[in-house]
């Protein structure tokens, strides 16, 4: 049973949770000015640099539709949380999201370090040759992206294999990557995941899932300049790599937080 200050803690998580939302909302000069190159960058980028992201555009479609081939293994991630025990996947899960919230934290915390460093390595590695290697970046970064979030969805005691989290993994990627106006409106779609709502609204945008992706591609906006500059491309491409991970992981991880958090206020309230 959760004590009285154990739902205080979690009503001032709640309101620094929102707080973070509301700062997401304001309006900042410097994202107008960012987007601004993405269409002519569009214009000058090589027609195989197009042909990827379009690949990459398609295998995020396989994997809302059906996990395709970005899916993770949930037994390997419930051995991080109990080492040394036999793993029962159906029970593994819900045991998780009973745990106290720090060690749901400190998990995730160390998946957002690990995947970072990971795509500060790749960014580098595929920088060296400017343009040439980007069409290697491009399906690596969405794949880590991918991943660290599932990783951060079970941290938190929620299954990624199921259809309905794998939108809210694709919503926390385009979240990431969007400008004021697209944080507004996702922001509002992962509202009925918080709120338990989420099996026909969010359910039915299944439909625009390239649309909602199309925000992510302008992300590559930045790097298609800088890195179509090769040797300079190994600092630029890790920096844009680490900081983009950063993102995604920062959001997963306050968006997975706020829905167990609210389950977990919920849990307490029926029970008193």
């Amino acid at each position: 049973m959760i004590s009285t200050e154990d739902i205080q803690y979690l009503k001032l998580e709640l309101k620094r949770i929102e707080q973070w939302e509301k700062e997401q909302k304001d309006l900042f000069f410097w994202e107008k000015i960012g987007r601004l190159p993405f269409a002519i960058l569009d214009r000058l980028t090589p027609k195989f640099i197009q042909e990827k992201i379009g690949t990459a555009l398609d295998e995020l479609g396989s994997y809302v539709q059906s996990g395709g081939r970005y899916l993770i293994s949930k037994e390997q991630m419930a051995r991080k949380f109990f080492p040394n025990e036999e793993q029962d996947t159906s029970t593994a899960l819900d045991r998780i999201g009973q745990l106290p919230l720090s060690r749901m934290d400190e998990m995730a915390e160390r998946i957002s370090k690990t995947s970072s460093h990971t795509a500060t390595l790749q960014g580098a590695s595929t920088g060296i040759g400017g343009i040439f290697t980007l069409a290697i970046d491009i399906p690596l970064l969405l794949g880590i992206s991918i991943k660290a979030l599932q990783e951060i969805a079970i941290s938190y005691g929620y299954d990624p294999t199921e259809k309905s989290e794998r939108i809210f993994i694709v919503k926390c990627l385009q979240f990431s990557s969007s400008d004021i106006v697209g944080k507004k409106a996702i922001l509002d779609d992962l509202a009925a995941f918080h709120s338990g709502e989420q099996s026909g609204q969010v359910l039915s945008q299944l439909q625009g899932w390239r649309e909602v992706m199309l925000s992510y591609r302008d992300n590559f906006g930045w790097k298609k300049m800088f890195q179509m500059i090769p040797i300079a491309g190994i600092l630029f491409g890790a920096y844009l790599n680490r900081s983009t991970l950063q993102d995604v992981t920062e959001t997963g991880k306050i968006m997975y937080r706020k829905r167990r958090i609210l389950e977990k206020m919920k849990a307490a309230e029926e029970n008193e």
